[in-house]
């Protein structure tokens, strides 16, 4: 039996493009997100509120379980607030890093020249936590549980961060361990999880970032 609730549309807005257009924007999408680094570095200018709700909607639009869109983003700039989450972040970073931390992760860590200060918290002009949903309200006001929360709410943390590199703005995705500290200070609901808290501006003028290089297509691909 059909379900009346099921609606179909023809699909909307799709382009198909010659194969030599293909490889021109595949290979332009390529050269633009190739250069995208993590910054800790950050200027305080202030960035255009705007530009950060057109790339959340970027973030949006990402595929989901069940288009249940499992995912909040709480986007921070005052500075008080700011001030809480560093010292909350740096309390668990400084514990992590004298305590908790593996060697081999410290070890790894090294050439990164990383540690538990986080002063970036407050300079760069907006923090974004991001948080996943293990429930939410469907329009009857009904629980519902939401699936593959992770895996929804990681895939649209990437279309974020492209969409601000896109925009030409730098970020850091910062995760220390615990965040539960997030839900206090943004006052955000127990269904709610802390998935990563993104750091995003300009960077300084003299911004310096860590010499590295990436692996290439026959490290991280095969074709069969």
């Amino acid at each position: 039996m059909k379900n009346e609730k099921r609606k179909f549309i023809p699909l909307p807005d799709y382009v198909e493009y010659a194969p030599e257009i293909m490889q021109e924007r595949s290979k332009k999408f390529y050269e633009s997100i190739r250069k995208r680094r993590t910054v800790r570095d950050f200027s305080d200018r202030p960035v255009d509120i705007q530009v950060i709700e057109n790339c959340l909607l970027a973030a949006g639009a990402a595929p989901n379980g069940a288009n249940l869109q499992p995912w909040f983003f709480s986007v921070v700039s005052d500075s008080k607030i700011k001030k809480k989450i560093r010292v909350a972040a740096e309390e668990e970073e400084r514990n992590f890093y004298e305590t908790k931390a593996p060697k081999e992760w410290l070890v790894a860590l090294e050439p990164l020249g990383t540690d538990w200060r986080k002063e970036f918290l407050e300079t760069a002009p907006y923090l974004i936590a991001i948080f996943g949903q293990n429930n939410s309200l469907n329009a009857d006001g009904d629980v519902v549980k939401n699936y593959y929360v992770k895996e929804s709410v990681g895939i649209a943390t990437g279309f974020l961060i492209a969409a601000l590199h896109e925009a030409g703005l730098v970020s850091l995705t910062h995760t220390p361990s615990p965040m539960n500290f997030l839900n206090e200070i943004l006052d955000r609901p127990s269904n709610e999880k802390p998935f990563l808290l993104l750091v995003v501006g300009y960077p300084k003028t003299d911004a310096q970032v860590p010499q590295i290089s990436k692996k290439n297509l026959e490290e991280i691909a095969q074709f069969i």
